[in-house]
């Protein structure tokens, strides 16, 4: 009997250390499926810069949509996306944009606390599981906190673990701490609650095994991946605007045949 996708993506998050190279489009989710990745799952700095939008839910929600498609339709994997705050602050607005998400075919989100009131994110998560509940999908949420992002004192901690309990309780699947890097903190956080501890690539982050030790269950590229590219992007766009060539790639670049042969997999 086939395994639905909901419920193997639950299952990646079990044991070891679930791997996410994060994508922005059909094109790099060919790729990072091609590479081996078990899931995909969306930056949402990816998406909005591969649309000429900036990241902070400004992306319009057709494009949006329009990109999850477009994954969709070129890999079989389990998708995950990253819906940031839901593109609004009421939770019952929230729902219906993960429900239109559900209906295509998406088994798994991140939703952030960003700055706002970490009582807000647990009304959105409930209004959420509620609409999954509904259509019958155990969809994985990834309930993000940003303590890291905004708290530089020594309660982070501390702040993190609270959180964690009221999002477990509102009905979260995982647990996403970005630039959580410290070896305490990741073990500390990883042993007070359930969630899967999701941390993201930076520097500081310890190592795949050592994560694995620690508690942690996955680890994502965030927007890393796509800002490597539009990076190599501007640094080969500057010398063909100044002489017309093209200049050493600081990475090398995939041959157009097996790019091309990729695509159409």
């Amino acid at each position: 009997m086939q395994v639905s996708k909901d419920i193997l993506f639950h299952a990646l998050h079990a044991d070891g250390l679930l791997m996410l190279p994060n994508c922005a489009d059909a094109g790099s989710a060919r790729i990072a499926a091609a590479a081996g990745s078990k899931a995909l799952a969306t930056s949402s700095a990816a998406v909005a810069w591969s649309h000429g939008f900036a990241d902070g839910s400004t992306l319009p929600r057709e494009l949006l949509m329009a990109s999850v498609k477009a994954i969709l339709r070129v890999s079989s994997l389990p998708l995950t996306v990253d819906a940031e705050d839901g593109y609004s602050a009421d939770p019952a607005q929230v729902a219906g944009l993960i429900g239109e998400l559900i209906d295509a075919g998406v088994v798994g989100i991140n939703i952030e606390d960003g700055t706002g009131a970490p009582a807000l994110l647990a009304e959105k998560i409930r209004a959420i599981r509620a609409v999954a509940d509904a259509r019958g999908v155990n969809l994985f949420i990834n309930a993000r906190t940003d303590v890291y992002l905004h708290d530089q004192t020594t309660e982070r901690v501390r702040e993190t673990i609270r959180r964690a309990a009221m999002y477990q309780e509102a009905g979260a699947s995982g647990l996403f701490v970005p630039c959580i890097t410290t070896e305490d903190d990741i073990a500390a956080v990883a042993k007070a609650t359930p969630l899967p501890l999701n941390v993201m690539a930076c520097d500081g982050v310890p190592a795949p095994a050592r994560l694995v030790q620690l508690g942690a269950r996955r680890r994502s590229a965030g927007s890393a991946l796509s800002a490597a590219m539009f990076g190599c992007v501007d640094t080969l766009a500057r010398p063909v605007l100044a002489s017309g060539t093209v200049a050493v790639a600081p990475y090398a670049p995939m041959d157009y045949s097996a790019l091309n042969r990729l695509m159409t997999q």
